[in-house]
């Protein structure tokens, strides 16, 4: 598990994903999901579940995207806090959002149990605490009142610090929360899908979206694929241009994985009250013999802004040496892309201003495991035309003057991004571009992303995001090329790696490029 510069690896990189051939000709379903994380295999196996015939397709491998890069907590205990929900959504709201939460990890656990799934998954504690140098407890105690009203009845507030193997101090005690490996439960997902007669397709990318009478997908490869139905299940979704990206914003979220003994610290979740904040889980890995691997995140900021002068790995370190100094070696780290929606929960219903057989489920908010359990069981019931109670709270087309103010925030900070338009470029020379590396290039009025690549060669495409003309902006964590406005992502040569772009990076040759590194 050790770090590549080339690409960071996370804690589940070990796990293979089974095999699924690309789709190579025309076919028809009831629905067709495109995405294969959980949400979109969640979707699929309750469709599959209730006799509808599914085709899903991946653009790389199952887990490719943001699942198979989370640290997999499994939570009621909402990542944006009940005071802050009930005061967005209230009383009612916080209600059916922890209900739903609460179900999702029920629903993970039955299937895990019906379906024999070896996922490593367990029931833990899960304990909010507050950052070091905070005494005043009156949040805790409020945020423990605003999550029994939601109908956490079991939520605790501890006074006194909790046996568990480093100082949290007071805290409140989620019991009954959950952790599992992403990437297993996918793989049991996919081989419950196909035997209920599903089909999955990985290496199969789409490019065209249509809802309506005829709707369709189109692969990237011109094969077509007719459904009643279409789900949009991409952790972004690059079929809606505009509407849905002003209520939403991408975050870098950090993870490291270092081993300590058994026992050291106490199997929960942990998470403290800081903003971003950090969380922490246990993973027992055969390959490391007696030793487990403390799994601890955090120190996000928006993506493509700050990530040269950001170092989120080693800020992670420091939180770690300073709160539980039991922990040794750092053997793997990796980052992973949050979608922050603005009002705190997930879009997950009809994809506002599209046909109504277009469906969508965006915006984790750092709970991508259970708001992608949810959208399965939603999008299901929408789909069989059934009423379900979490319907109106996950609309995407809701709207909230209540979360007007995280709103303005956040396009503010969207808008500014393209004044990188007119800054100057990222290096003076090519010649300074160290192998390995990327920068931006100014050529005109032009600027050209130009890569640097291990063996010598040089590369370059265009700048400019072909989602809503952002300046895209290196990322030399995972060698990426990152859009500061809305969070697409392309690899270092420009190919797309997550939305909203629904395409490459454009080719250009504008720059006459050294073939070699220079001497």
């Amino acid at each position: 598990m050790a770090n590549n510069r080339e690409a960071t690896t996370s804690v589940w990189a070990d796990v293979k994903t089974p095999a699924a051939p690309p789709i190579e000709k025309d076919a028809q379903a009831d629905v067709c999901i495109v995405g294969g994380g959980i949400a979109g295999l969640t979707t699929a196996y309750c469709l599959a579940k209730e006799g509808r015939g599914v085709v899903l397709l991946e653009a790389d491998h199952f887990g490719s995207g943001e699942t198979g890069r989370t640290t997999a907590h499994l939570s009621d205990a909402i990542d944006d806090r009940y005071l802050h929900i009930e005061r967005i959504h209230g009383q009612t709201g916080s209600q059916l959002i922890a209900e739903s939460h609460r179900s999702a990890i029920a629903k993970i656990e039955a299937i895990v149990l019906q379906e024999e799934i070896d996922c490593e998954f367990e029931r833990v504690d899960g304990y909010l605490f507050l950052p070091d140098g905070v005494t005043a407890t009156e949040m805790l105690e409020q945020e423990c009142a605003a999550a029994k009203r939601a109908g956490l009845l079991n939520a605790e507030y501890l006074r006194t610090q909790p046996k568990v193997g480093f100082n949290i101090g007071p805290c409140l005690r989620f019991p009954e929360q959950g952790q599992f490996n992403p990437m297993k439960y996918l793989n049991g997902l996919v081989r419950c899908i196909q035997r209920l007669g599903g089909k999955v397709h990985s290496r199969s990318r789409v490019e065209t979206v249509q809802g309506g009478s005829d709707a369709f997908v189109r692969t990237t490869e011109g094969v077509v694929v007719k459904a009643g139905h279409i789900v949009m299940a991409t952790n972004v979704p690059f079929n809606d241009r505009v509407v849905m990206h002003t209520k939403q914003a991408a975050y870098r979220s950090y993870a490291i994985g270092l081993l300590i003994e058994p026992g050291a610290l106490t199997r929960a979740l942990y998470w403290d009250t800081l903003d971003p904040y950090h969380y922490v889980r246990l993973r027992q890995d055969p390959a490391f013999g007696k030793s487990e691997i403390l799994i601890v995140g955090g120190e996000d900021h928006r993506t493509g802004q700050d990530d040269s002068s950001h170092d989120g790995f080693g800020l992670l370190e420091h939180w770690v040496r300073n709160h539980i100094p039991t922990a040794t070696e750092v053997v793997c780290r990796w980052s992973g892309q949050i979608i922050e929606p603005i009002d705190g929960i997930a879009f997950i219903g009809h994809n506002p201003l599209d046909e109504p057989n277009i469906w969508i489920a965006t915006g984790d908010s750092g709970m991508g495991m259970t708001h992608g359990t949810i959208a399965g069981m939603l999008l299901t019931d929408l789909i069989a035309g059934r009423e379900n109670p979490w319907a109106a709270v996950y609309d995407p087309a809701r709207k909230s003057l209540r979360s007007i103010g995280e709103f303005a925030l956040e396009n503010l900070n969207t808008a500014t991004q393209y004044a990188t338009w007119f800054t100057g470029s990222g290096v003076s020379s090519v010649a300074e571009i160290k192998p390995g590396d990327g920068a931006i290039v100014r050529h005109g009025l032009t600027k050209i992303a130009v890569y640097h690549d291990k063996d010598g060669s040089y590369h370059q495409c265009s700048a400019v995001c072909p989602h809503l003309g952002g300046i895209v902006a290196w990322n030399p964590v995972e060698h990426s090329w990152d859009c500061p406005c809305h969070g697409s992502r392309f690899d270092a040569r420009g190919k797309v790696i997550n939305g909203p772009a629904s395409g490459n990076l454009a080719t250009t040759t504008v720059i006459e490029l050294p073939q070699t590194a220079p001497a």
